[in-house]
């Protein structure tokens, strides 16, 4: 993320997180881990608010029950679900609609699609991914 995107969030803003930088920050990737850190440490200074789809969350808990770490699980669970800053934003039929609008329009994977449809109902400044295939979407502003 280069932090000339970063820097044009504005305070307050609440901006929707995907599932890769998320784990790239909780696992310290050695390459990306960095580049979404000032985004973190927004959000501990209270600048941001931090929305994630419930479908980020089980993706973000995929890794540490893999490895059958539960201790680790319920750490990105409480991060994630119960920090100050931060929310969970249900798939409701709503936002599947939207999401099913998305797909077809963006030919997006139907995760993919649900990350834009969580950032339009939660009115958020930005969606924040480390995935290519948001290229051209127009309907919400993604930072890469």
């Amino acid at each position: 993320m280069a932090l000339d995107a970063l820097a044009a969030i504005p305070n307050g803003a609440t901006v929707v997180v995907d599932s890769a930088p998320l784990i790239y920050y909780f696992e310290d990737h050695p390459r990306f881990a960095a580049r979404f850190a000032p985004l973190f440490d927004r959000l501990a200074a209270g600048e941001l608010e931090l929305v994630i789809s419930s479908i980020t969350l089980a993706e973000v808990l995929a890794g540490p029950l893999s490895a059958g770490n539960e201790v680790l699980t319920e750490q990105y669970r409480v991060a994630l679900s119960e920090a100050s800053g931060c929310a969970v934003h249900p798939v409701t039929a709503s936002l599947a609609v939207t999401a099913a609008r998305f797909r077809v329009k963006h030919r997006l994977k139907l995760p993919d699609a649900i990350q834009l449809a969580t950032a339009v109902e939660a009115s958020a400044f930005a969606l924040i991914t480390h995935d290519r295939n948001f290229r051209g979407v127009s309907d919400v502003r993604v930072i890469q």
